[in-house]
């Protein structure tokens, strides 16, 4: 088993998607090594009106503390084009969040743990009960297939023709 903390990382971005995606998984594999990566989808931007994105879930071990994780996420976005001064709800070139880090259930280092979006958004939740059915959401209780399987929200995603070779 590897060493380090288990760590899931929501990938996504809506702008030159295939480009950013595979830039993104490189820079990941580069710090990190082997990659554990689901497939990937298309669903429609939410919260604006914008292009729709590519989303996947990448599974990584690491030594890293959460805010130095965080950091080097920030740092792949800003090497791939991710403006440190947008908003929000925007497109985005590339877009790394920490989804889980281990079992922690707390705002760690200014990142709240396990990332809300997991219960509400189908681009996160999908692909992360296919990477990671059977373990469980560290607050929740359930596993991400139980969570997946009782998701009711209208939330469109469809498989995207997206390759990686990594």
């Amino acid at each position: 088993m590897p060493a380090g903390v288990r760590v899931f990382i929501g990938v996504g971005s809506n702008v030159d998607r295939h480009r950013h995606i595979r830039a993104g998984l490189e820079a990941l594999a580069e710090v990190f090594g082997t990659l554990d990566v689901s497939p990937v989808y298309e669903s429609e931007a939410v919260g604006f009106d914008g292009s729709p994105f590519f989303n996947l879930v990448v599974g990584v071990h690491t030594d890293k503390s959460v805010a130095d994780l965080s950091r080097c996420l920030k740092a792949i976005e800003l090497a791939n084009g991710r403006k440190p001064e947008a908003r929000r709800f925007s497109p985005r070139t590339l877009d790394l969040d920490i989804l889980t880090y281990g079992n922690l259930g707390q705002d760690t280092d200014g990142v709240e743990l396990p990332r809300p979006e997991i219960l509400y958004n189908a681009f996160v939740l999908r692909p992360l009960a296919e990477l990671a059915g059977d373990q469980r959401h560290p607050v929740d209780g359930r596993t991400y297939d139980e969570l997946w399987q009782a998701y009711d929200r209208d939330q469109k995603l469809w498989p995207a023709d997206f390759h990686w070779p990594g």
